[in-house]
């Protein structure tokens, strides 16, 4: 979806709740309201029904093509803003007594004014016209890319290349060959040209690039555009300058130090704040099953050194050594175990490793210490990972979940790299929200809005998972 379309939808909300409420009070259907009464009940209805929405998927690029999800996830939204608004009215009956009228005009006409938000933000100047230039195969992996994301603001003009063999050409015109790209490129005029060219095909001429970008065209490396639209690396097209030189990866001390200030407080709030919790917890694994509370393990961490990870055991013990990909070992989850695992309640005890400086709030997961020279023969850029402090949750684990085997491991690390590539307070905050939107809707596997998995299910009984 439009990344303005949350504050465009809040807006008309809380302008609808206004103009609600002074309309039935002018035609005489109740008192004249107080200002201070109608922005709290504005202030109510639009952030719960936003709230709503991004926690059913709503905003989410990929509900868009698939209507009964998302008629579906709408009603559901709708019942979760009733059930908050209803509590609200309980609590304060005489400031909100006119927020029902006002949360039914907003629910009959949510539908047609976001389809309404839609059909304008496809349409120019919104949606740019793209130029791919290159059909080969970091061409079509952008291409599929755009298809699989039909909300974004973006229409693909066409195709430049010498070749007349590719899957692109099937869904969009070839427009010529590389040589009259500034006279396809005049024709066309794109608002954006993404460069998807393979190192031996020659390059357009710079001083043509400069004119074009001088005149305001965006232009961009297929691989960076990528990374943007998916949020991962496309990690067979990186050079390693892209990543290896100092300005491949830019290193804030001060955002560093600020991230993890954060996650010292985080993890003392935490500790103190759920302690009854987790001897709740731990009270019920023992009864549970035979074993011990915690579950103990050597993980890597920053610059490559060990410590031992903390986590509620959730499955009874092994016999002998063996598999530790979760997929192979269903059958020693614990019935306690099972629902421990899916809320996320299991990561609680590593707010202890947070505060012994193993991990920060937000990273890559650590991996365990026996996989490290496996990983790193087979997982490209893998010594990058040391790069920052492990997290208890991660970019990986919100958009694309556990790994169940090797192919599974590399399509993560695209992931961790873009979060140590774009590592920020702002991407944090971002996870952080993701994360409790898993751990409220108790997803087993995925998040509500992660990336599909594209890998095959290759399993490795040798590797063991994070």
């Amino acid at each position: 979806m439009p990344t303005f379309l949350p504050v465009v939808e809040a807006l008309w909300i809380f302008l609808m709740v206004c103009v609600t409420a002074y309309a039935a009070a002018y035609h005489g259907l109740m008192a004249w309201p107080a200002p201070s009464s109608v922005v709290a009940q504005a202030m109510a209805l639009s952030v719960s029904a936003v709230v709503a929405l991004y926690y059913n998927g709503l905003y989410d690029v990929r509900v868009a093509g698939a209507l009964a999800q998302a008629w579906r996830r709408f009603f559901r939204a709708a019942l979760v803003t009733t059930a908050f608004l209803a509590a609200v009215y309980a609590c304060f009956p005489a400031g909100m007594r006119d927020l029902p009228l006002s949360a039914a005009g907003v629910l009959f006409g949510f539908v047609p004014v976001r389809a309404a938000i839609c059909r304008v933000a496809r349409r120019r100047p919104f949606v740019e016209r793209v130029l791919v230039v290159g059909a080969g195969a970091l061409g079509e992996l952008v291409v599929r890319e755009l298809r699989a994301r039909p909300s974004l603001p973006y229409r693909i003009v066409g195709v430049v290349d010498d070749t007349t063999e590719s899957e692109l050409l099937g869904r969009h015109p070839l427009l010529g060959p590389l040589a009259h790209l500034a006279k396809i490129v005049e024709q066309v005029e794109p608002d954006r040209l993404v460069i998807a060219l393979a190192q031996r095909q020659d390059r357009p001429a710079v001083d043509d690039l400069l004119r074009w970008r001088a005149a305001g065209m965006v232009i961009d490396h297929a691989a960076d555009f990528y990374a943007r639209l998916t949020g991962r690396l496309a990690l067979e097209w990186l050079s390693p300058s892209a990543l290896v030189f100092d300005g491949g990866i830019p290193v804030s001390r001060f955002g560093a130090a600020v991230r993890r200030a954060v996650s010292l407080v985080v993890a003392v709030v935490a500790l103190a704040l759920l302690a009854p919790a987790l001897a709740l917890i731990a009270l019920a694994i023992k009864l549970d099953s035979s074993g011990p509370v915690f579950f103990l393990q050597r993980r890597q961490g920053a610059g490559g050194r060990t410590f031992t990870l903390v986590k509620f055991r959730t499955m009874r013990p092994a016999a002998a050594d063996g598999s530790e990909w979760a997929r192979d070992n269903a059958q020693r989850i614990t019935p306690l175990g099972k629902w421990l695992r899916r809320f996320r309640l299991d990561e609680l005890p590593q707010f202890v490793n947070i505060l012994r400086g193993d991990m920060n709030l937000v990273g890559p997961r650590p991996h365990p210490a026996s996989n490290g020279a496996l990983f790193a023969e087979k997982i490209p850029f893998y010594a990058l990972r040391s790069l920052v402090r492990p997290g208890v949750t991660g970019w990986a684990q919100v958009r694309y979940g556990y790994a169940n085997n090797l192919e599974e491991e590399i399509e993560k690390m695209r992931y961790d790299l873009f979060y140590i590539k774009h590592a920020s307070l702002w991407l944090d905050l971002r996870i952080l929200v993701d994360t409790i939107k898993i751990v409220l809707l108790g997803h087993d596997a995925h998040a509500a809005d992660a990336d599909p998995i594209a890998s095959p299910q290759v399993p490795l009984d040798s590797l063991k998972a994070a």
